[in-house]
């Protein structure tokens, strides 16, 4: 971060440069031509701001600028379980993650089972929002299944079906591969009810034998390795800042639900 005053307010160029909006130079002319605002008012060249604590918009889209906010990724190995300081002394995430200067926490979980795309930040209010069954964020999932799958499958799916706790259906569903007596199917749903995924699979008599999250909204979970994770780019931060409907959004240069599946 640029030095800063003793107020803690620094040139806004070098704010919106250091978070990643563009050059220095690109960054005075985002602000010459009346592309910024700063806690809701036009900025101009020469403006000095709390990085910390300024609303800073581009184009109407917010700019994240107080670095002690954590935007993460994971792909959650199988056999961990989706806890910081699990009390039965079990692998969770934090062997994983090393240590951070801030308190972070999973959005959602997946169940020990399950693998694949988890997110983590100390973002309160944008993590309540991403777990909000009112938001309708996506969860998409590769799930190897027992078969041979009749097309019935998917027709009954995406209709719904009724389990002991309510009726359920599925967004999306597609066949990716049959293997003999085995299939993979890729499954879209918004639902958070824990273990819905397998146990919608089991209702229509086809049990989930692995289990992969690829995605959560606009974040896919990549070539991740098992156990590794990386930080949000701006981009990706901004999507997600969209995807509930946030009108403060993130500039970019490229009752809850507990989703344990």
């Amino acid at each position: 971060m640029p030095q800063a005053d003793p107020d803690n307010s620094v040139r806004l160029q070098k704010v919106l440069a250091t978070a990643g909006v563009g050059s220095r130079r690109a960054c005075e002319d985002l602000i010459f031509r009346r592309r910024v605002t700063v806690n809701g008012r036009v900025a101009k060249l020469g403006d000095k701001v709390d990085p910390a604590k300024a609303e800073i918009l581009v184009d109407g889209q917010r700019v994240i600028t107080n670095t002690k906010m954590v935007y993460l990724a994971m792909n959650k190995p199988r056999g961990v379980v989706s806890s910081m300081e699990d009390e039965k002394g079990r692998n969770e995430l934090a062997d994983f993650l090393g240590t951070f200067e801030q308190r972070i926490f999973h959005v959602g979980r997946l169940d020990a089972d399950s693998e694949g795309l988890l997110l983590l930040t100390n973002d309160g209010a944008l993590a309540h929002k991403l777990m909000h069954p009112s938001y309708g964020i996506s969860k998409t999932y590769l799930a190897e299944v027992l078969g041979p799958l009749p097309r019935t499958v998917g027709r009954r799916l995406l209709g719904g079906i009724e389990l002991e706790d309510g009726p359920a259906k599925v967004d999306a569903f597609k066949l990716v591969d049959a293997l003999g007596k085995t299939a993979q199917v890729e499954i879209v749903l918004h639902e958070g009810r824990k273990h819905i995924v397998r146990r919608m699979m089991d209702e229509v008599g086809h049990p989930v034998t692995r289990l992969i999250r690829t995605a959560v909204g606009p974040i896919r979970l990549g070539d991740m390795r098992p156990g590794g994770f990386r930080h949000l780019s701006n981009a990706e931060i901004a999507a997600l800042f969209k995807a509930v409907g946030d009108s403060d959004q993130v500039f970019g240069d490229d009752e809850l639900v507990d989703d344990e599946d």
